[in-house]
């Protein structure tokens, strides 16, 4: 009840609640590992793990990603032959032969069963969605639910999303207003904490809808986060999303490459620049998005490519997460979790990292000398976080003085928080960092 309090308190005062995501959200979602095709029983497995390894520290979004609703996943590239599970009115329901357990008593009851089995485990459920109205409703004129509007009324069919062939855009009318609210009291019911909505926050960009979601989550009367994809989104606008959502991409989708020539996928050595430019905005209750991390093993569908394990170096992987932490950005798992690795779990459960991303402030980047990154936050207490990265392909010596870093007092005493490595008291850091390699320390005056 603290939770649906805040966020009718805060949308009063004409703003999104705090408190549903007080801190950055630590999560898993389907789509780096299973792409379109996610099954219930893989979903469950997953969920497992979860609970039972990650939960301890943290982690508590379980997040079915795109495609749960088409009967032939594999054929979206041709709409066409693509069959759909839809209701009577025109929302999409799980596939029964992916998702047995949306079936109750003889009718589709949609996620509700799998979101009580998600809630049991002491976790958190999320689905995707693309913004907008199935064509096949609109084909069919359905009738909106709780409302005297049918799906024409609702459709916007000049607004299709450029890569997506399952919906139409929604006017910014009444009858608009009355399909996102029959939408948000279906996921409400399905006991829904986390929605990621696709096609909304850049190619293109829709204002409106972001905010007759969000105004319609408030009506559902359930604290559902809102996520905002795809990326990147323009700081420029942050002002705008802020009142509405909890999370939102800050580039478009970011796969496992160091490096990437072509414009997508994004690669860890481009997050970097986004990074420092969206900082400022992270705080309780605004997430800004640097994307899921492509760790572990992805497949056996994964979202882009074939199955593989992360074509990231572990010193890739350590410096990718140290990022995600230090600049605050939500923690969204793509590996598939019934194949974690001893070392992947050691970097998903490193208790004193997760405090850097969930509790440090005034992150920020300090120093940007060519290919070596700095960056500092405050921790609890007199706690200061300096990481520093090389993002050269040679060793790089790094020599300064962390007065060179902005850092308050003349001295300090110094841990590696990824080793646990005491350093003792200096004025200074002297240290040769390997190629794509980081050090994160936590430094007490």
């Amino acid at each position: 009840m603290l939770l649906l309090g805040a966020a009718r308190s805060s949308t009063a005062q004409g703003g999104a609640s705090t408190e549903i995501a007080a801190h950055p959200p630590l999560g898993w979602n389907s789509w780096d590992a299973y792409g379109l095709t996610i099954t219930e029983p893989q979903f469950r497995d997953n969920v497992k793990v979860l609970a039972k390894t990650l939960k301890p520290f943290g982690w508590q979004y379980a997040v079915i990603d795109e495609g749960w609703f088409l009967k032939n996943p594999h054929d979206l590239k041709t709409p066409d032959k693509v069959e759909y599970e839809i209701d009577a009115n025109g929302r999409y329901n799980p596939v029964p032969g992916r998702f047995p357990s949306a079936i109750i008593d003889g009718r589709n009851e949609g996620f509700r069963a799998l979101g009580e089995y998600v809630h049991s485990q002491g976790l958190k459920f999320g689905i995707h969605i693309v913004r907008g109205i199935p064509r096949e409703a609109v084909k069919q004129n359905l009738p909106v639910a709780g409302s005297d509007f049918h799906a024409r009324d609702a459709a916007d069919t000049n607004d299709p999303c450029p890569w997506d062939p399952t919906n139409w855009g929604v006017r910014d009318t009444p009858a608009g207003q009355a399909w996102y609210d029959a939408l948000l009291a279906q996921y409400a019911g399905w006991g829904v904490d986390f929605i990621k909505v696709d096609c909304i926050s850049d190619h293109p960009y829709k204002p409106t809808e972001i905010r007759m979601i969000h105004n319609a989550i408030v009506k559902s009367g359930r604290p559902i986060l809102l996520s905002l994809s795809p990326g990147p989104v323009s700081p420029s606008i942050a002002q705008e999303i802020i009142p509405y959502a909890q999370m939102w991409r800050i580039s478009d989708d970011l796969w496992d490459y160091w490096k990437n020539a072509r414009h997508a996928p994004r690669s860890v050595h481009d997050q970097f620049e986004l990074a420092a430019a969206w900082a400022p905005f992270a705080r309780a209750g605004t997430w800004p998005d640097a994307d899921m991390l492509p760790l572990g093993y992805l497949g056996p569908e994964p979202g882009d490519g074939d199955a593989r394990e992360t074509r990231l170096t572990q010193s890739e992987q350590r410096m990718m997460f140290t990022l995600w932490s230090i600049m605050r950005s939500p923690l969204i798992i793509g590996a598939n979790l019934t194949r974690l690795d001893a070392w992947t779990t050691s970097l998903l459960t490193n208790r004193d990292v997760l405090d850097v991303n969930q509790f440090a402030h005034d992150q920020r980047q300090v120093a940007r000398e060519g290919d070596t990154v700095a960056w500092t936050a405050v921790g609890r207490g007199a706690i200061r976080y300096l990481a520093l990265f090389n993002l050269n392909d040679k060793d790089k010596t790094i020599a300064r003085s962390y007065a060179f870093y902005n850092l308050p007092s003349a001295t300090y005493s110094s841990r590696e928080v990824w080793s646990n490595e005491e350093r003792g008291r200096s004025d200074a850091i002297n240290v040769t960092l390997p190629p794509h390699s980081c050090i994160l320390l936590e430094l007490k005056p």
